[in-house]
């Protein structure tokens, strides 16, 4: 029976795009539904020139049924956060306990919680002149970046490391480790 990832997208789709990619050919594992709070997202066009389904959610669609009938009618097996800037309501939270992950771009619990995502991320890194960060890839609960780790992975922070750097060494990292680990979860 093939396991189904609904994959939530805001913005530029590097992650989704990847994850497309990675199981595509896979017999057992298929990226079946986008979800996306940003229709002008590259998220949307790489779903459409996919032909994946996408349904847009805003904060107040996240909250009513009709995400969840969604859900439930394409038989999702686990909702992948990439970059998805809205807070997962707690009732979804609940009903898909440990059946929801996010990738986060530091190790947390450092520079993680409301609004720390993406570059902001990057850049408190940056300023906080630590000596190395990385990924983490958790399960989501009721709390920003709270929820139990499943992995991490670190890296080593150049003294010279710029924005532009730092965002190409996690997104190698992200690239490479996100589909592996949800390939493991679904097995």
């Amino acid at each position: 029976m093939t396991k189904k990832i609904a994959v939530f997208s805001s913005g530029r789709g590097g992650n989704f795009n990847n994850l497309c990619d990675y199981f595509k050919d896979f017999k057992n594992i298929s990226v079946d539904l986008l979800v996306t709070n940003n229709l002008d997202s590259m998220s949307k066009k790489i779903a459409d020139k996919k032909m994946i389904d996408s349904f847009y959610a805003d904060k107040a669609i996240l909250i009513s049924n009709n995400l969840n009938t969604v859900l439930e009618e394409k038989k999702i097996d686990l909702i992948v956060l990439a970059g998805f800037t809205l807070k997962i309501p707690e009732k979804l939270v609940k009903k898909y306990a440990r059946r929801i992950i996010n990738l986060h771009p530091s190790l947390l619990p450092k520079f993680g919680g409301k609004g720390m995502y993406g570059d902001k991320v990057h850049i408190a890194v940056l300023k906080s002149k630590e000596t190395f960060t990385g990924i983490t890839i958790h399960y989501v609960d009721e709390v920003y970046d709270n929820g139990e780790v499943i992995f991490q992975k670190r890296c080593n922070l150049d003294l010279n490391e710029s924005l532009i750097s730092l965002r190409e060494k996690i997104r190698a990292m992200e690239y490479e480790f996100f589909p592996k680990t949800i390939e493991k979860i679904l097995n």
